[in-house]
């Protein structure tokens, strides 16, 4: 018996060390802005002054027929999630988009505020300081939620929202990214602090795609290397404590602008059903479903999501 006892905890103990070790070999460091824009920062990249940060920004294109269109990132993600519709976009219209507080170059907020309230006061500072009055605003998940927020807030400020597979309601989800799940567990928030395999990240990434085979090495590298900027990790996790579906979710039928929703049908964090409960809400919105694409359909498939906004947008007219 005592053997047996004995071999059991041998058998554990090897597990702890292995885990242990496999944990430490995971480790990554945070690195600077300087050290990441080499790599992330390339022309026509810029950094401007808001509400205390450096943020992190691409101003393109021109347009005297449109308003400016602002796009705005998801959860862990940054401005290059765009790469795809401002390609197709700034021949004719003019495009600006940013990292958000908390994520890409731009980092953390200075007082640890990632309220959806302060995120879309933010967003309307950065357009003052651009001198933008009135934009085409978008956004894809938390991005998606920060904007129509805004339009809440500051309808004065939105000609029109592109809300692609936005966030704000109450989440049923079928799958949460893994590394979302560790970033919202206390405990291991907390002991995991710092450890970031590059397997995880692609396994996340892979998560919110509806054709997983898409997701290659150089996108993994960004966001990667993206979230090891200083203070992203940190800034994660209060982002997930801070900005929830609240009394937000209660006033989107305020929206009076005219809306596309852009919604993946293999979304598997937001289900599609919430698009319909957007479209419910909101009056004035037109519905565009894309049947093989999933969380982020504007990065997984730019070309046939953006003639989705093309083609709304001429129909404004």
């Amino acid at each position: 018996m005592k053997t047996v006892v004995t071999g059991v905890a041998l058998f554990f103990l090897t597990l702890l060390l292995a885990l242990m070790g496999y944990i430490f070999a995971n480790q990554q460091p945070d690195h600077t802005v300087a050290e990441l824009s080499e790599r992330w920062a390339k022309p026509p990249s810029q950094f401007i002054e808001v509400a205390g940060m450096q943020v992190h920004l691409r101003d393109e294109g021109s347009s005297e027929r449109y308003p400016p269109i602002v796009l705005l990132h998801g959860t862990s993600a940054s401005l290059h999630t765009w790469d795809g519709w401002v390609d197709e976009l700034k021949n004719d219209h003019r495009v600006v988009r940013f990292d958000l507080p908390a994520f890409g170059l731009t980092g953390p907020e200075p007082n640890n505020d990632y309220r959806i309230e302060n995120y879309a006061k933010f967003v309307v500072e950065t357009l003052d300081k651009l001198g933008l009055e009135k934009v085409i605003l978008g956004g894809n998940s938390l991005g998606g939620y920060i904007s129509w927020a805004t339009a809440v807030l500051y309808p004065e400020r939105v000609s029109h929202l592109v809300l692609v597979d936005p966030s704000g309601y109450p989440l049923a989800s079928k799958s949460v990214p893994i590394a979302f799940k560790i970033a919202q567990t206390p405990i291991l928030n907390s002991v995991l602090n710092g450890f970031m395999p590059r397997a995880l990240v692609k396994s996340s990434i892979e998560d919110v795609y509806g054709d997983p085979s898409l997701v290659t090495d150089e996108l993994v590298d960004r966001y990667f290397e993206l979230n090891t900027r200083e203070g992203n990790r940190q800034a994660l996790k209060a982002r997930f404590e801070q900005t929830s579906a609240g009394e937000m979710a209660r006033r989107s039928h305020e929206i009076a602008v005219p809306t596309l929703i852009i919604w993946g049908e293999k979304d598997a964090l937001i289900p599609p059903s919430t698009a319909v409960r957007f479209q419910q809400d909101i009056a004035n919105t037109k519905l565009v479903l894309f049947e093989s694409l999933g969380h982020v359909p504007h990065e997984e498939d730019p070309i046939s999501t953006v003639n989705a906004l093309k083609t709304f947008l001429a129909e404004q007219n």
